[in-house]
């Protein structure tokens, strides 16, 4: 007898950051219904984004593919929706596909949803009210609140199928990205004093300049049309700080609590069909988010808080329930992941690995390192540098090679390249930069050339002003030598 293959639910959110979930230890909120999740299966805490930008890390997720393989390398790029996905795989191996929700890959010939059966997505960023949604039919204004029309419109797709063949959804939320609007049953939830993270008041003291430049800074740069409200203006810098920090938490956890509650009709409703043994259901985000950490909203470096992905998953049939996977894995490597659960081959262009048979209990190790790259250089709204580097299961080595090379939507500037590096397990939450101490020589030069292999094995280019491995870092420069721009403190004339 043959088994049966798994149905496949991808429930993918969107700037939804791990430590927002109860299930990783979250001490600003609860998701029973996302932590059930791991409860039934298994919580991978390793799962890192290579390219924390929403369109990005969707194309990779779809496609297998790091971004300089894919084309997609910042927000502005356009996907070529002829490429080759775990969609187009699983279709051609007798699975019906759909998808709902947000695309965020483009729009019209060449963009629009290919290798799904089923397909209604927003247009754009989507609203949170009535949001507008695009099929093959053309355009509709869907009535509701955004979180519940994608998970009515996703299991009433399945709802209607006939036959016995298995089926792979998709539902993409809107939430809770930016600007975040709660529904009505949710807003007031998170109104208690919400504990600031413990390094909201970091200074950047002794790392790149990248630190002191990203327009992300809560005190900053969020705005009244982020808060919903004009700030108190009779407030100390400090305090006020706090108060926009509490202001846009709520919001933005409000807007988790309507995922969590959509993921609990998700699951309530596997169970009801007699679906829940036989699927493979999947939470995660296309990256992290910053919650306050280092001072910060956003996401785009390859700092933790926004390249680590949630990734939960369940599957009883095969997947017996135990400790977190904790090898190290990418969203490159979901699509091959998928297949494999599925039976389905995957594309011979797909990077990545299956870590499949790691949730199913194998302990092999995966990948030794994973690969960030970061491409949209000092953009117009965030100002981050464009930046490489890697993360072992201990370490993380940063380029900051400060040149947009001509891509979309990036500053034609160039800076002053720069070396960041950080003992994850002294330093978790990365305060202290460890390039130039002598104490860690031998580990900056094994991670420079294990860069260095890294970027050819996947088929990147190194930048042109790239150290070899065997030449020693150069000195950082003074601080009062850096570049001049108008958002560094040095060069501030607030």
């Amino acid at each position: 007898m043959t088994a049966r293959r798994p149905n496949i639910l991808l429930i993918l959110s969107d700037d939804h950051a791990s430590h927002a979930i109860s299930a990783y230890g979250s001490v600003v909120t609860h998701t029973p219904h996302i932590d059930q999740i791991a409860e039934r299966g298994r919580r991978v805490d390793s799962c890192f984004c290579t390219n924390s930008v929403c369109t990005p890390s969707r194309a990779s997720i779809l496609t297998g593919q790091h971004s300089h393989r894919n084309g997609v390398t910042t927000l502005h790029s356009p996907f070529d929706a002829t490429l080759p996905t775990f969609a187009t795989q699983l279709q051609a191996a007798g699975y019906r596909t759909g998808i709902v929700g947000k695309w965020h890959l483009g729009e019209g010939e060449g963009h629009d949803p290919q290798g799904f059966d089923h397909w209604e997505v927003l247009r754009g960023q989507g609203e949170y009210v009535d949001p507008q949604l695009l099929s093959p039919s053309g355009v509709e204004i869907a009535p509701g609140y955004v979180t519940d029309v994608l998970t009515e419109r996703g299991l009433a797709w399945v709802d209607s199928l006939e036959g016995k063949e298995p089926w792979c959804l998709l539902i993409y939320h809107k939430a809770p990205h930016r600007n975040w609007q709660p529904d009505a049953r949710h807003a007031g939830t998170h109104s208690a004093p919400i504990p600031l993270p413990r390094t909201f008041e970091d200074d950047y003291a002794g790392r790149s300049s990248a630190a002191h430049l990203a327009a992300m800074r809560v005190a900053d740069h969020l705005t009244t049309n982020d808060l919903k409200i004009d700030p108190p203006t009779d407030l100390p810098r400090e305090q006020l700080a706090r108060w926009k920090y509490q202001r846009f938490m709520e919001d933005y956890l409000d807007c988790v609590a309507g995922i969590d509650d959509s993921v609990g009709r998700v699951t309530s409703w596997l169970q009801q069909r007699g679906d829940a043994e036989d699927t493979m259901l999947m939470y995660s985000s296309d990256q992290g988010f910053f919650l306050g950490d280092h001072g910060w909203f956003d996401k785009r470096f390859i700092y933790e808080e926004s390249m680590r992905m949630p990734l939960l998953v369940s599957y009883p049939r095969r997947i017996t329930p135990g400790a977190p996977m904790e090898q190290l894995i990418t969203n490159v490597d979901l699509a091959r992941t998928i297949l494999d659960a599925a039976g389905a081959e995957p594309h011979p262009d797909m990077q990545g690995m299956s870590f499949f048979p790691q949730l199913c209990g194998s302990d092999a190790p995966t990948q030794d390192a994973v690969y960030y790259r970061y491409f949209e250089h000092d953009d117009r709204e965030s100002h981050v540098l464009a930046h490489y580097g890697l993360r072992t299961d201990r370490y993380k080595l940063i380029y900051f090679y400060n040149d947009g090379q001509g891509h979309p939507g990036s500053s034609t500037r160039r800076f002053v390249p720069e070396w960041e590096l950080y003992d994850l397990r002294a330093d978790p939450g990365e305060m202290l930069n460890v390039a130039h101490d002598p104490a860690y020589a031998e580990v900056r030069r094994e991670l420079t050339h294990r860069l260095w292999d890294l970027q050819a094995e996947l088929g990147d280019q190194p930048h042109p002003e790239q150290p070899h491995p065997d030449e020693l870092f150069p000195e950082p420069p003074h601080p009062h030598e850096r570049f001049p721009h108008p958002l560094h403190p040095l060069t501030s004339k607030d």
